[in-house]
């Protein structure tokens, strides 16, 4: 059998070792994942009981894996370290220092909003018949056929991973000076930024598993021969920035995602978004967050806003729903009860434009 162009094969030993290697010899930082899943690898025990921000923790000093992306290295010793002493940890790739942006197009099977919540800021006129449009894939060749430009997901020129769920990676290459924010492929009301329905985006604070890693639920696979990430085309590079991921530079590590530079004017300004971007922003590890006190904190907000008539009720629940479920995709009970707890609570204060009452 023919082995796939640059297989990663850079050295003996755990599958995770060569793979690690070989997305570092690219000039991709790794982090570690936790084996058999997608999500980073637990922080320490002491990180996960102490609250407080990635800069000046003592475990990343150490050479240690705490804060999921914080941590991503491209040092080989270190990569030896962790995956030779662990070898049943998965890799991922923090895709802002990568110099990266990962379309993530997912096939799941769920209702099709609104049509006017497919593609953001582009209105699909009722003629057009979308009958059988199910996921990302779909909304992403409609967004090519709108603009009349090559659909991505046929993009040869360029790595693409199939996921083990049956989607796709789509890697592109930065151009100097532009740099993206994350975001998920939610497009209802009160989200800051979404390309299409079912298309994530993976660059500042995200990540994606390695080509070539394996989970429980199946292999993260290459597609074609391409094994680099070609150019980002000039057309999508203007559609992210349009839908609101443009930021003016690499933001800080600070475990806050930075405003967008271009803030779509149906964004509702209500002193609830930045808090919903905190929430966001715990996607980035499983633990040492504080993902249920920004949750809580964002529901007392939206509870505050409704009771003072600045928001409706199930517009703040659609919010808060999705942007914690964003963060936490297996916690939906655990997230319904936080948000009805914090909007019962923050009703008993209204939040009116001069402050509480």
């Amino acid at each position: 059998m023919t082995r796939p162009p640059e297989a990663p094969v850079v050295s003996p030993g755990p599958p995770s070792v060569s793979t690690a290697l070989w997305c570092a010899k690219k000039g991709w930082p790794v982090l570690p994942l936790a084996p058999g899943r997608k999500i980073p690898a637990a922080n320490c025990s002491r990180c996960s009981r102490v609250q407080h921000t990635p800069v000046g923790c003592p475990c990343l000093q150490a050479g240690r894996w705490c804060h999921g992306f914080h941590a991503a290295t491209t040092d080989p010793d270190r990569i030896g370290q962790w995956w030779g002493g662990h070898p049943r940890l998965g890799v991922g790739v923090s895709c802002g220092p990568a110099r990266v942006v990962v379309l993530d197009v997912d096939a799941h099977t769920s209702t099709r909003p609104a049509r006017e919540r497919l593609l953001p800021g582009i209105t699909i006129h009722p003629s057009i018949d979308l009958a059988g449009l199910e996921n990302g894939f779909h909304t992403l060749a409609l967004l090519a056929a709108y603009l009349r430009q090559k659909n991505p997901c046929y993009d040869e020129s360029t790595l693409r991973v199939e996921t083990a769920s049956g989607g796709l990676h789509i890697w592109y290459a930065l151009p100097q000076g532009l740099h993206l924010r994350s975001s998920s492929g939610a497009t209802g009301a009160g989200v800051k930024a979404a390309l299409a329905w079912q298309v994530d985006v993976r660059a500042e604070k995200g990540y994606v598993v390695a080509p070539f890693m394996r989970t429980a639920k199946g292999s993260y696979r290459p597609v074609g021969a391409a094994r680099h990430p070609a150019p980002l085309p000039q057309w999508l590079a203007g559609e992210l920035i349009r839908t609101g991921h443009g930021i003016p530079s690499s933001p800080a590590d600070s475990g806050r995602v930075s405003r967008p530079l271009i803030r779509r004017t149906n964004e509702p300004v209500d002193g609830l978004s930045r808090l919903l971007d905190d929430v966001r922003a715990c996607a980035t590890a499983d633990e040492g967050t504080g993902f249920t006190a920004k949750l809580n904190k964002a529901a007392f907000t939206g509870g505050g806003l409704v009771a003072a008539g600045r928001l409706p009720e199930n517009e703040a629940v659609e919010r808060l729903t999705q942007a914690a479920e964003s963060a936490r995709p297996n916690q939906r009970n655990r997230i319904a009860r936080i948000i009805s707890d914090g909007l019962t609570a923050g009703a008993r204060r209204p939040l009116h434009l001069e402050g509480r009452s």
